[in-house]
């Protein structure tokens, strides 16, 4: 009885939360169409989901979305739960952190200043760097990085992306920061190899071009991005102030993880804003997606022109990676875009380089699986051009003596997966996404996060070797089922990644295994050090891991503070998991965290 009350009132507050603005009977259609047309690459049997069913599936506390059609924002509504523990629903103004979204519009600022003959996109950025330089060394190869480089991710720079901080926590500078020193969370920003050779996405290359603009304007960021960017845009309700300020936190959702774990002290803080740091809703998401098409077609210049717009939005070396943006095509019709994850938030923005069509989906939540099938379904509602329609496939239910065969790991290309049972089916991981997996036959299944078709492999004894693998009509090399993991060979990082896996899903046994494996193969991949200690820390082998976490401590003394902050965050992430506190605790104390 207990569930279902619980089920009636997260149904009654999807309902309070979603009937926030009325609309016209047609748009009224095209919403409902919309909920009911979620999506992949395929339908089962020609059947659709429901926004609401695939919230619940997915583990989303709560969802925001806002349509655009000719130019004009034609609906925005909220699902679901800001806050669940406040009983705060999503509305149209709920502020979300989407993460790396944010540096499309730190590139709109930062053309401003090109614009504005300020900056040069084509210039050593030590020219223009003032509280901080970046060190070049020999893996440069002499060229200088530009401002070009770092709004395309081609400057061979490192540092992926950011965790942020917890709110109580002592919040570092940039130089700091750039530099990996403490407080600091990550690693130093530094040349990986030379600019202008490749695309490797970098958050560090964008927190260098943040530095820049408050070098140069002599501005905090925030209040120059405000004035400069957001507020002519109309996008008044959004900010990137780190932390939000003390008005908004009323309005601000609180993030989730994957499992539906709030995040520590509801959100964490990100003083790299360009990167990061934005706070905003669709609804202002659309206004920025608007103009940018204007000026696109020389319709509009309340921030860039027409010539800087269409700069902004041409790839520069890769293929797809332009100024703070991406250019998708879609059967040869082109849309900009970016997708984005910050702790406990996930969001995506799309919008169509002629016509005027666009979208901007939030979640306060880290699965993200739900987005691209909600823009799929807002694609097909509205007609987009270059998307195709989901294929419909016929399911077929396998007997648990059959699945169970299935269960194990496989290796593919040097690459890790994992076939695990849950109470509802059988589950593919690879790569960090878990995926449910859709059986078309006894051996052949599909999983709505990946194209490619997959078909179990067995020997002459019925035993389950490997599986095949075929998308787009080509085949390729098939996966084999791993049964010994001391001679297993797998591609840089994947043992230590597959290991944290598995410690995660509280698989210690199995986790030593691949993690020590990984460290005989990699033994400079510090990383598994900590990763290992973590697993015989929860065995309840103390002694073990404080041995393993003084010699992870160890590796590089001069950065003993960052593996320490690892450590702490580490240990944040498993108390949202309910692993033993008490253990951690203890160690908290042997290691003077």
């Amino acid at each position: 009885m207990k569930k279902i009350v619980t089920t009636i009132v997260f149904f009654c507050a999807l309902s309070i939360a979603s009937a926030q603005t009325p609309y016209l009977k047609a748009v009224n259609e095209q919403i409902k169409q919309v909920e009911n047309s979620l999506a992949g690459w395929f339908v089962v049997n020609g059947k659709a989901n429901n926004i609401l069913d695939r919230m619940a599936f997915f583990k989303v506390k709560g969802l925001s979305i806002a349509v655009v059609q000719n130019y004009t924002v034609v609906w925005a509504k909220g699902y679901g739960w800001a806050d669940k523990a406040e009983k705060r629903p999503v509305t149209i103004s709920t502020l979300f952190e989407p993460g790396s979204i944010s540096k499309s519009l730190n590139a709109v600022g930062v053309l401003k200043l090109v614009q504005d003959k300020k900056l040069d996109l084509h210039t050593d950025i030590n020219d223009y760097l003032r509280s901080w330089k970046i060190p070049y060394d020999s893996l440069s190869k002499g060229k200088k990085i530009t401002m070009a480089h770092l709004l395309s991710h081609t400057a061979g720079l490192s540092v992926h992306g950011f965790p942020g901080y917890a709110r109580n926590s002592k919040i570092p500078s940039l130089p700091a920061v750039l530099d990996g020193t403490a407080p600091a969370n990550t690693s130093a920003v530094r040349s990986e190899f030379e600019p202008g050779l490749q695309f490797q996405y970098s958050g560090g290359g964008t927190t260098i071009s943040q530095l820049i603009v408050t070098d140069l304007t002599q501005q905090p960021y925030d209040q120059f991005i405000f004035d400069n960017v957001l507020k002519p845009m109309g996008m008044l309700n959004s900010s990137y102030s780190q932390p939000p300020a003390k008005e908004k936190l009323k309005n601000v959702a609180t993030g989730y993880r994957a499992d539906g774990t709030e995040v520590e002290m509801k959100f964490h803080v990100y003083p790299e804003q360009a990167a990061a740091g934005l706070w905003t809703t669709p609804t202002d998401l659309c206004r920025y997606i608007i103009e940018t098409q204007l000026a696109y077609e020389g319709k509009s210049s309340k921030v860039l022109n027409q010539e800087m717009t269409k700069l902004r939005l041409t790839p520069y070396i890769d293929q797809s990676s332009a100024l703070g943006v991406f250019i998708d095509n879609h059967n040869g019709f082109k849309y900009f875009q970016h997708d984005a994850g910050n702790e406990g938030f996930r969001g995506a923005y799309l919008g169509s380089m002629e016509g005027g069509n666009g979208v901007a989906i939030f979640v306060n939540s880290d699965n993200v699986n739900i987005l691209p099938e909600l823009l799929n379904s807002v694609a097909s509602v509205y007609n987009w051009k270059g998307f195709d329609k989901p294929v419909s496939i016929a399911l077929k239910n396998i007997p648990d003596s059959l699945s169970q065969k299935y269960v194990g790991v496989y290796l593919y290309e040097g690459l890790i997966a994992d076939v695990t049972k849950k109470p509802d089916g059988l589950y593919f991981w690879t790569g960090g996404q878990d995926a449910k997996m859709y059986f078309t036959s006894d051996k052949d299944f599909i999983n709505m996060e990946f194209l490619a078709e997959k078909s179990f492999l067995t020997d002459g004894h019925g035993n389950v070797t490997g599986y095949g693998r075929k998308a787009n009509g080509k085949e390729y090399p098939p996966a084999t089922k791993i049964t010994r993991v001391d001679t297993l060979q797998a591609k840089g990082g994947q043992l230590n990644n597959f290991g944290w896996h598995l410690l995660e899903t509280k698989r210690f046994d199995a986790a030593i295994a691949y993690l020590s494996r990984g460290i005989e193969l990699e033994p400079n991949d510090i990383a598994a050090f900590g990763n290992l200690a973590h697993c015989y820390l929860f065995k309840n082998e103390f002694d073990k891991a404080i041995q393993l976490y003084r010699a992870f401590l160890a590796k590089k003394p001069a950065e003993e503070a960052y593996f320490k902050s690892t450590i702490k965050q580490d240990f944040d992430l498993f108390r949202g998991k309910g692993f033993d506190k008490a253990l951690m605790d203890k160690v908290t104390a042997a290691l003077q965290l």
